[in-house]
C-alpha cells in the first residue's frame, strides 16, 4: 500500500502532529492542504497564515484557502483524492464533500466519542472533571460527530491540567494513531464502530464571554472552570479581572460573599458559593500578570476585611 492521495483540512496547530505523521510516511501523498485565510494577529495586526498553511508550504505542498470550503467542490474533485483527513476545522464539510474520496472523509476528535461531540470537547473534558478523556479516529457523515469509529485512544487528566496542556496531549496523541489507522482501514482491517447516540453529550463552540466565572458556584466547579478557560476564553471576574491559576485546595471559609477576595495565611483568596480558593496568579485590567501575594499587597481596594 503506498501513495494514498490524501487532502489535509486543519487550520490551528492542534493539527500539526497529524499533518507531520502525514508527511513523514512514504505511503501518503498528501495532493493538497485546505485552510482557513490568513487573519491579522497580535497588537500590530500582522497579517499571518494559519499554521497548517505554514507547515503545508515549508513542504511544497499547495494550499488552497476558501471562505467557505462548500465553494471548491470542483477543486476537490479534480484532485481526486484517495481520502480526506479533517482536524479541527471548524466548518461543516458538505455532503457533496463527503462522497468525493473512495474512502470517505476521516476525522480526528479531541474526546472520546460519544461523549463531548462538538467544538470545545477539551474543555468539557476538564469542566466535568473527567478523570481521561482521548483522541478518535472517525468516519465522518452528515451529523455533527456522529460518525462511525475507527480507534480511540486515552489519556488520563492530571488533576493541575489546563484546557491548554490537554488540548497538546491530545493533539500529539492524534498524530501518533492517524495513520496507522487509516492503513489498517484501507486495507480493511478495521471493523467500524457505530457510536451509541444515548450515551452522546456535546460541547458548545465557546465565546469570549463564556469566561466570566460564576463564583455562586462550588469551589470545586470554579477551580475546574478556571483551568479549563485556560489559554481561551481565559476566566474572568463581572470587574473584567482576569484568574489565571488557582490552587486545587478546597479552602473551608464561610466568612464572605461568592466573588469576594481576601487575604488568607498571606496569600489572595477568592469567595466561592460553598468554599473558597487560592489565587496563584492574576491580571488586572489593562496590567501585566501578577501573582495572588502582589495583587493582595497592591490592590487592596478589592481586597475585603
Amino acid at each position: 500500500m503506498n501513495n494514498i492521495k490524501v487532502i489535509f483540512i486543519s487550520t490551528p496547530d492542534f493539527g500539526l502532529p497529524s499533518l507531520e505523521a502525514l508527511i513523514n510516511d512514504k505511503d501518503f501523498n498528501i495532493v493538497s492542504v485546505i485552510t482557513k485565510s490568513d487573519k491579522p494577529v497580535g497588537r500590530k495586526q500582522i497579517l499571518t497564515s494559519p499554521p497548517i498553511k505554514q507547515k503545508a508550504l515549508k513542504n511544497n505542498i499547495s494550499v488552497l484557502q476558501p471562505i467557505k470550503i462548500k465553494t471548491i467542490v470542483a477543486e476537490i474533485e479534480a484532485l481526486s483524492p484517495d481520502i480526506i483527513i479533517v482536524v479541527a476545522y471548524a466548518q461543516i464539510i458538505p455532503q457533496v464533500i463527503l462522497d468525493i474520496p473512495k474512502y470517505g472523509c476521516i476525522n480526528v476528535h479531541g474526546s472520546l466519542l460519544p461523549k463531548f461531540r462538538g467544538a470545545s470537547c477539551i474543555q468539557a473534558a476538564i469542566l466535568n472533571g473527567e478523570k481521561k478523556t482521548g483522541v478518535t479516529i472517525m468516519k465522518m457523515d452528515a451529523g455533527l460527530d456522529t460518525g462511525p469509529i475507527l480507534a480511540q485512544r486515552e489519556v488520563e487528566i492530571e488533576p493541575n491540567w489546563t484546557s491548554g496542556d490537554l488540548y497538546d496531549k491530545i493533539s500529539v496523541l492524534g498524530g501518533e494513531i492517524l495513520a496507522p489507522t487509516i492503513k489498517a482501514y484501507i486495507a480493511g482491517e478495521i471493523q467500524e464502530k457505530a457510536q451509541d447516540n444515548s450515551a452522546s453529550s456535546y460541547a458548545k463552540m465557546l465565546k469570549k464571554e463564556d469566561g466570566l466565572i460564576d463564583f455562586n458556584q462550588d469551589a470545586v466547579n470554579v477551580e475546574r472552570f478556571v483551568r479549563a478557560m485556560q489559554p481561551w476564553p481565559g476566566s474572568f471576574t463581572d470587574q473584567q479581572i482576569k484568574i489565571l491559576e488557582v490552587s486545587g485546595e478546597i479552602l473551608d471559609t464561610e466568612s464572605y460573599a461568592p466573588g469576594d477576595f481576601f487575604e488568607y495565611n498571606n496569600q489572595l483568596a477568592v469567595k466561592c458559593f460553598r468554599g473558597a480558593l487560592i489565587v496563584n496568579r492574576i491580571q488586572p485590567v489593562g496590567k501585566k500578570i501578577i501573582t495572588g501575594q502582589e495583587f493582595l499587597n497592591g490592590y487592596k481596594k478589592y481586597i475585603k476585611k
